[in-house]
């Protein structure tokens, strides 16, 4: 029972910085435009430009030094 005069007023405490975030983020306008994101993705023909496009690695690297013992 005395658990609850701890945990009661954290929840209380959690909620009110969740309200008071969301409050924030809907007055800095990071809520307005909720569709454009996800379909610039579809609609991106800039293929290569990312920071993740896979390149060729520039030497073999350590597993093609070895060579297979017979």
């Amino acid at each position: 029972m005395t658990v609850l005069y701890i945990v009661l007023p954290l929840a209380v405490l959690l909620a009110a910085c969740a309200v008071i975030g969301f409050i924030w983020a809907a007055r800095q306008g990071q809520l307005d435009d909720l569709e454009t994101p996800a379909l610039r993705v579809v609609t991106d023909d800039d293929a290569g430009s990312g920071a993740w496009t896979a390149k060729a690695p520039t030497h073999p690297g350590p597993a093609a030094a070895k060579q297979p013992s017979e």
